[in-house]
């Protein structure tokens, strides 16, 4: 059986290895496919698809993870599939780019004027075109030995309701679907239980989204127990759901989770792909 891993990230975002080395560390680990849903940039996909197609047997799915909010609380929607030279699409995305550097620029500045030196320079880490998220900031505040780790910098600095959080733009899930929609993607809802919903609010997230163009939603996921896993497949079979999953490899990012195995014993079987091609847009 071949496997697949349908989440994974680079270093166009919030990812440790550059599209090309994070294609040939899929190949390595015996994927016959993956896709790159690098944090609202698109800028890694086209060279790990050239660089896949150099090394052959192993295939690149375009793709994008997009942040959104539902009742206050930050989700997350993936993109599979999306056109990423669609020039609405990318304009889009610029937008939402600037609004993302205008917020880590105000984050920048609150850690400078708490005494905690901080530079735009140390969070690109040698990328200037990458995207930059919070945990940028966490790496750079465990280098400089403020917190012994990631957990710490989010349960003390970043975190929602800590000193130095500050939230994005309100973007909806309907905006978000619609953009998803307007570059010919398929919408998964990404780790449905990492945003601390019970299953009946999972349920009634569902509900609200299905109508606005959701498709699917990761079943398969690295921090996900068997019964956690069995459970949303069968929330999403209820509900006519495409079933997907993938790792959310980031690199040293999350030093514990690999490419297409998670934490050791994620399997996610390429015949999901069959019934996402046929949810593609025509």
């Amino acid at each position: 059986m071949n496997y697949i891993d349908l989440h994974v990230h680079s270093s166009a975002s919030d990812g440790s290895l550059s599209p090309e080395e994070v294609v040939s560390l899929a190949k390595n680990a015996g994927l016959c496919c993956f896709a790159l849903t690098d944090h609202d940039t698109v800028d890694g996909v086209e060279r790990a698809i050239q660089y896949a197609d150099k090394l052959e047997e192993i295939d690149v799915i375009p793709g994008i993870e997009l942040s959104c909010y539902y009742q206050n609380r930050e989700i997350h929607i993936v993109g599979l599939f999306v056109d990423y030279k669609n020039q609405i699409f990318l304009d889009e995305l610029k937008k939402l780019k600037q609004a993302r550097k205008d917020r880590n620029e105000k984050m920048i500045q609150n850690f400078i004027n708490a005494g905690i030196s901080l530079t735009l320079e140390e969070l690109q880490h040698g990328s200037p075109n990458s995207v930059i998220t919070r945990a940028h900031f966490a790496r750079v505040l465990v280098e400089k030995g403020i917190c012994k780790n990631k957990t710490e910098v989010f349960d003390k600095y970043l975190g929602v309701g800590c000193p130095f959080y500050l939230p994005k733009p309100q973007v909806t899930p309907e905006h978000v679907l619609n953009l998803i929609k307007t570059a010919g993607g398929v919408a998964i809802l990404a780790h449905p239980y990492s945003y601390k919903f019970s299953k009946t609010e999972v349920e009634t997230l569902l509900d609200d989204l299905i109508p606005l163009g959701l498709s699917g939603m990761e079943c398969y996921y690295s921090t996900y127990d068997t019964g956690q896993m069995q459970e949303l497949r069968s929330i999403a079979i209820s509900k006519e759901l495409l079933v997907s999953g993938g790792s959310d490899f980031h690199g040293v990012i999350k030093p514990d989770i690999s490419i297409g195995t998670g934490r050791g014993n994620l399997r996610i079987p390429e015949k999901l792909l069959d019934a996402i091609n046929k949810k593609r847009p025509l």
